[in-house]
């Protein structure tokens, strides 16, 4: 099946000769759209203010929005004027198969740090954690008091074996379609065909679902932060960022990797894109959810920065162990983790399918069906848990993940790589304007994204002499 007829093709056998579906409206795409972006990267945005303070937090949220608005409509348009459908194909028609095979590396390992991220989150919300030395509880810490079997490694191994394992098995992700989150994979490959039939049936009941739940997340906190202002119990947040020295300086530039993965969606561009009338309406889409998801962004980071102020840490649902002094605030506690908790639960499953499907092909490209090799399907189910759950162990802080997504894989799906398309120009349509704004991208992302990594370096070489 060739990727085109893939995203016209009947969700289910023998439903050719029923009336065409309705093409989704804009409204529909902006759920989509929405959904793709907000994820696990709304937990760490309160703690890039607290590295940039508000304004430039604020200044850095929309700059990175627009730039993300732009690269979108690299995608289209150059997947409009080739003969590809999908994110892979774009980059093929500009740079051989070496370009196919780089997004579909950086697509697996922004999926795998999705997972172990989840899985750190999950470990966060029941076990609690100890960022910089602070002891925060997890709800059965709370609950039952700390015992062997509600420690981090105990409850997480048991959350992978007796909830997780048994829903990533199912070998068609129509079989549960939870919830879907920014952590879908396309490529132009049959697993990618599958999961984007799959996809188009879910996210039509899904999207609002999960938009609805970052939403209740910044109402609840929202109120939460309101009520301790009018308590006076609010942290006074800084405006801009403390700079006392050089090193500060140079800290400034690992809150943007994080920013970047919250941001970062493309590989899911084209299979929502695909099914609108006109590219019109995609990038109309894409813009409305740009500002929505930017205003949720800095919503949560203002309100978690009030109600924590810089005790707050890269993953916000630690701070809300904290005793509110009421019944009411300790339930509305509870129910902030637990909620978001149980979402990731239930989005893990898709992400493993896309990321194991993409692996098979990549790893065993001349190999049976992924579903008809039992063995090659249990070994690489059990490999992608086993490893997720040890780097969750080992490296229980989110930060570190979504700076290393942020300065690589993410960082060239989401600019890199649509600036280099745009660059390249395979079909003779960049403006002056278009070259101009994808060097300014790509010189951007490289120059932040090596400050980054170069201070994270710094940072650990310090650390381990000090």
């Amino acid at each position: 099946m060739s990727p085109a007829a893939g995203v016209k093709a009947p969700l289910l056998p023998g439903s050719s000769k029923s009336a065409p579906a309705k093409p989704p409206s804009v409204s529909g795409a902006v759920f989509n759209v929405s959904t793709s972006i907000i994820g696990a990267g709304i937990m760490s945005i309160p703690a890039t203010l607290k590295v940039l303070g508000v304004v430039p937090a604020f200044v850095m949220i929309v700059v990175i929005a627009w730039l993300a608005d732009i690269s979108v409509e690299f995608l289209m348009r150059y997947t409009h004027a080739g003969d590809t459908t999908t994110y892979a194909g774009v980059m093929r028609e500009s740079f051989g198969r070496v370009g196919s095979i780089l997004v579909q590396i950086c697509v697996m390992i922004t999926n795998l740090g999705c997972l172990i991220i989840f899985l750190i989150i999950i470990g966060d919300v029941l076990s609690g954690n100890q960022p910089e030395g602070s002891v925060h509880l997890g709800v059965l810490q709370q609950w039952f008091g700390i015992h062997w079997w509600n420690t981090r490694a105990f409850s997480l191994l048991f959350t992978l074996i007796f909830v997780l394992l048994p829903l990533v098995v199912f070998k068609r992700v129509g079989q549960y379609t939870p919830i879907q989150e920014r952590g879908k994979v396309f490529k132009a490959s049959c697993s990618e065909m599958l999961t984007q039939i799959s996809i188009k049936k879910s996210l039509r009941y899904s999207s609002a679902i999960s938009v609805f739940l970052a939403v209740v997340f910044v109402g609840i906190s929202s109120v939460m932060a309101i009520m301790a202002l009018l308590e006076g119990k609010t942290n006074s947040p800084r405006m801009v960022p403390e700079l006392d020295n050089k090193a500060a300086f140079f800290d400034l530039f690992t809150a943007v990797p994080v920013i970047v993965t919250a941001f970062t969606f493309h590989f899911n561009v084209h299979p929502i894109g695909f099914e609108m009338d006109k590219p019109s309406d995609m990038i109309s889409a894409v813009r409305i959810s740009m500002v929505l998801c930017a205003a949720i962004y800095f919503a949560i980071g203002l309100f978690g920065y009030l109600l924590f102020g810089d005790s707050i840490t890269a993953d916000i649902l630690i701070n809300f162990d904290q005793n509110s002094g009421s019944k009411i605030g300790s339930v509305l506690n509870d129910i902030v983790r637990l909620s978001y908790a149980l979402h990731l639960m239930l989005v893990f499953p898709l992400l493993n399918f896309s990321l194991r499907a993409n692996m098979d092909e990549f790893l065993f490209p001349n190999k049976t069906l992924l579903a008809k090799d039992n063995t090659r399907f249990w070994s690489l189910t059990l490999v992608i848990l086993a490893f997720c759950y040890l780097a969750a162990i080992a490296i229980p802080n989110i930060w570190y993940f979504f700076q290393f997504m942020g300065s690589t894989s993410a960082v060239s799906l989401a600019f890199i790589f649509p600036g280099a398309i745009a660059l390249r120009d395979a079909w003779g349509i960049s403006t002056a304007r278009d070259r101009i704004l994808a060097a300014v991208m790509i010189v951007l992302a490289v120059v932040t994204s090596t400050i980054a990594i170069s201070s994270n370096i710094y940072s650990l070489i310090t650390e381990n002499q000090s």
